[in-house]
């Protein structure tokens, strides 16, 4: 009996052993040519149902294998797939996989519009993606010249201080605290959407989208009329790096560099990277200095923790500093001393070095993402950012000491996002969540002026500057039967007053959108947000250093300009409730593709309007949206055609206005009434070959005020177009390269832009306008290696002249000012990836 037993446990322990030896793990890495590890690669093994996906790290396993032959199939997109045999052996198994590229596949087609990584065939949405290596090669490291090859998306930059963003003719620019942008702008799911801190350097970024039509239930209260999103390359495991310098015309000078590692092998990774940019400025100032200059320089740092397999962490943190010179307001109606009215050519604007701008803007962002389940993660995105900027600009454009101001504004900005998303077996899929976000700011413009020469252009503007020279007036005229008792008062050499608006606002919103697969061909998905909105918006005027005697002309005694609110703040609080959202559905006519409409309920926040005399809140601002669509991707995803068609309807539609009426200087935001739009927009992208591929882009807009409001009343705009919207916009461009030997090739990069006639101001006067105008760019370069480049640049080949912006402050007075666009720009650059 005991030997029964004995034989019994010697039996298992035997079958034991020999499982034990056959159980076999093989586990290992998966690469690109390029040396990339690669997260989502499927490794399957042929012939069974056995698969796993490479982690963060690229690196996978399978365990309880047979010893035996194997043959393994390895895919992810855009590269092609491959096949191995592999013999395992009992215990412990490594292998390492490359991954060939494919190299007609287009860039930017996969994109995270919907909070999930999906074909841009595939999303309901119109918008453009482009991926880093677009963004490389045309040299593009501002977003107004991004916004050149995306048709619908207008992006004019006067100063890093004051840039207007437009999609599809709404425009986003008003630099008062207490209203919000139409358009958002997020980096890394953050919004960055307030004017006077949006402008950030296009460097070591990853992918850039633009999403048109509204967007809330994606992108916030701000989005109402679409948004870019701009996503930054995040640390990996991996060591690597590049840099580049280059230097130009008008002493341009460029230094950008990352460079990646891991500090805790498989565990903690840090990436860090810069950027210098800066040039003279190409408007000679006669009063100093130079006008339209850059000077940026910006760091970036980002940390990765592989908490778990399930919990990953990443931080980011931004800083960035500008210090470039004056925006070149020049007048038109005043040439300065030996010059003529030309934009383009020298100015002479009051306080010479003085003008220019010093900004900061630094955040901090944390996004924590954990995979519940195989159909579940939660992220949590949590932000921190400020910004201070401080413009010195003239805004009558002469060397009159008479509009000199200043805009000092500052933000404080703080949110936080958790967010659930969930695929069911790719049929029913989506995300839900709440975001929470606060902020308070204010903008301080205060004012300088010599009196003689402010009363000068108001009462005598043709004499204001005589050939060149301002002119004073010493006393207000000794006419009692016009000025009364003001008449023969005398006026200052120098004085000062300011204005500041405050905001201090927080909102809370609940947000779902989903999609849902009808059959294999049609999905529909629908979105909703809901927001509570707590806004308190302050206004306060500063008395004049000296009581002025130009105030009993201008009713705002005792100051020159601005009515005062007798040294106190005045202030004024209100909650807001809405909900915006939107449907769409998509029709998969074959693999290649895709048809959608949809539509959508955007909506701009309420606006609380202080002046010293009155106090009223605005409605807000809604559109209504409807559009179709069709999108394309053939060849083995190297051909890519998209177009659409949309119509909006707005309500309340808002419009900031600057204007001098009765004496009173008044800069406020107002209900323009009713107004609509349609349009008409084509991408096409070609790659015929590694090294040939083509783009081009074309949009049409007919943006307008109706002629009647919705109580059937005439409208003050009705009938004028958009503001800073060209009826026709188009780019293309060519990337073409050749191989000169095994190790070199040569590259030549041309691209095109078009803009039809633009006007700066919703009121529509001819001179306040821009012609419609062309500009050729161009590069081209060797290639060594696959890692060193040297490039030859031009942009504006032909030294097109053009203007960026007409009016501004200065056509308050009846004296606008114009900027110049950018001249001829070249230079030689050379660059390094390690």
């Amino acid at each position: 009996m005991n030997f029964k037993h004995l034989f019994t446990v010697l039996g298992l322990l035997f079958a034991f052993t020999m499982n034990a030896q056959n159980n076999a793990v093989l586990s290992g890495t998966v690469k690109t040519d390029q040396g990339k590890l690669v997260k989502g690669a499927t490794i399957i093994i042929v012939g069974s149902a056995i698969k796993t996906t490479s982690n963060e790290e690229g690196r996978f396993s399978i365990e309880n294998l047979e010893p035996r032959e194997y043959n393994l199939s390895v895919t992810y997109k855009n590269y092609f797939p491959l096949e191995q045999n592999i013999t395992v052996a009992s215990g412990q198994n490594t292998v390492a996989f490359m991954l060939e590229e494919i190299p007609s596949m287009l860039e930017g087609i996969v994109v995270t519009a919907q909070k999930r990584e999906q074909k841009n065939k595939d999303v309901p949405i119109a918008m453009t993606s482009f991926g880093s290596d677009f963004i490389t090669k045309q040299g593009t490291y501002e977003y107004d010249a991004l916004s050149d090859f995306v048709p619908g998306f207008q992006v004019q930059i006067q100063s890093v201080n004051n840039p207007g963003v437009v999609i599809r003719g709404i425009t986003s620019d008003s630099g008062d605290s207490r209203v919000e942008p139409r358009v958002s702008i997020f980096q890394d799911g953050v919004s960055i959407s307030k004017s006077r801190g949006s402008v950030v350097e296009l460097f070591d970024v990853e992918r850039v989208e633009v999403l048109k039509g509204p967007q809330g239930t994606l992108f916030g209260r701000g989005a109402q009329i679409g948004a870019m999103h701009i996503i930054q390359n995040k640390a990996k495991n991996e060591t690597s790096g590049s840099v580049k310098v280059g230097y130009g015309n008008y002493n341009q000078v460029l230094t950008t560099a990352y460079f990646n590692t891991p500090l805790v092998k498989d565990k903690l990774f840090i990436r860090a990277a810069g950027i210098y940019n800066g040039r003279d400025g190409y408007i000679e100032n006669r009063s100093g200095g130079d006008l339209n200059g850059k000077q940026t320089l910006a760091f970036r740092t980002a940390l990765k923790y592989i908490f778990s397999n399930k919990t990953k962490i990443d931080v980011i943190a931004n800083w960035q500093k500008d210090t470039p010179p004056g925006t070149s307001f020049k007048s038109g109606s005043y040439a300065p001393l030996g010059g003529d009215l030309s934009p383009n050519s020298f100015a002479d604007l009051e306080r010479g070095n003085e003008l220019g701008v010093d900004r900061s803007v630094k955040g901090i962002t944390a996004i924590v993402k954990h995979n519940i389940n195989a159909n579940w993660d939660l992220t949590s995105t949590t932000a921190y950012r400020d910004f201070n900027s401080d413009e010195a600009f003239d805004a009558d454009g002469t060397a009159a000491p008479a509009l000199f101001f200043k805009e000092i504004a500052e933000g404080k900005q703080f949110s936080q996002e958790l967010r659930f998303n969930f695929d069911n077996n790719s049929k029913f899929r989506g995300f839900f969540g709440g975001n929470f976000f606060a902020e308070k700011g204010k903008q301080y413009v205060p004012w300088e002026l010599n009196e003689q020469s402010f009363a000068m252009l108001l009462l005598s503007p043709a004499n204001f500057v005589v050939n060149g020279i301002p002119q004073f007036l010493p006393n207000i005229p000794n006419d009692p039967v016009t000025f009364g008792p003001a008449a023969g008062l005398p006026l200052s050499t120098s004085n000062f007053e300011g204005n500041t608006n405050y905001s201090k606002n927080a909102s809370g919103d609940l947000f779902a959108d989903a999609s849902y697969d009808l059959t294999s061909r049609i999905s529909v998905t629908a979105g909703l947000r809901g927001t509570w909105e707590n806004s308190n918006a302050g206004y306060q005027v500063d008395d004049a250093a000296t009581p002025s005697n130009v105030g009993y002309l201008t009713g705002a005694y005792p100051n020159n300009l601005f009515v005062g609110t007798n040294g106190a703040r005045i202030e004024a609080n209100k909650n807001f409730l809405s909900v915006v959202g939107r449907f769409a559905v998509n029709y998969m006519v074959n693999d290649n593709v895709t048809l959608f409409g949809t539509t959508s309920r955007g909506r701009r926040p309420n606006v609380i309007n202080i002046t010293a005399a009155n106090t009223n809140i605005l409605a807000n601002e809604i559109v209504w949206s409807y559009e179709v669509g069709a999108k394309s991707l053939f060849l083995n995803n190297s051909l890519q055609f998209d177009v659409n068609a949309y119509i909006y309807n707005y309500s309340n539609f808002q419009t900031s206005v600057t204007k001098f009426v009765d004496g009173v200087f008044q800069s406020n935001t107002e209900d323009s009434g009713n107004a609509s739009s349609f349009g008409f927009e084509a991408a096409f992208q070609y790659a015929l070959s590694r090294h040939a591929s083509f783009f081009a882009n074309y949009g049409y807009i007919d943006a307008a005020f109706d002629d009647t409001d919705a109580n059937g009343n005439p409208q003050a705009l009705a009938g004028n177009t958009f503001r800073l919207t060209p009826k026709h916009s188009v780019s293309a461009g060519l990337d073409l390269s050749a191989a000169i030997n095994k190790s070199t090739d040569i590259f030549f990069r041309p691209s095109y832009t078009y803009k039809s006639k633009v006007f700066f101001e919703e009121t529509n006067l001819p001179n306040i306008s821009q012609a419609g105008y062309g500009i050729m760019n161009s590069r081209v370069g060797l290639i060594i290696n696959k890692k060193y480049e040297l490039n030859f640049y031009m942009n504006n080949i032909f030294d097109k002249k053009y203007i960026v912006d007409a009016g501004n402050t200065g056509g308050a007075f009846g004296i606008p000012t114009f900027i110049a666009g950018v001249p001829r720009l070249f230079g030689v650059q050379a660059s390094a990836k390690f």
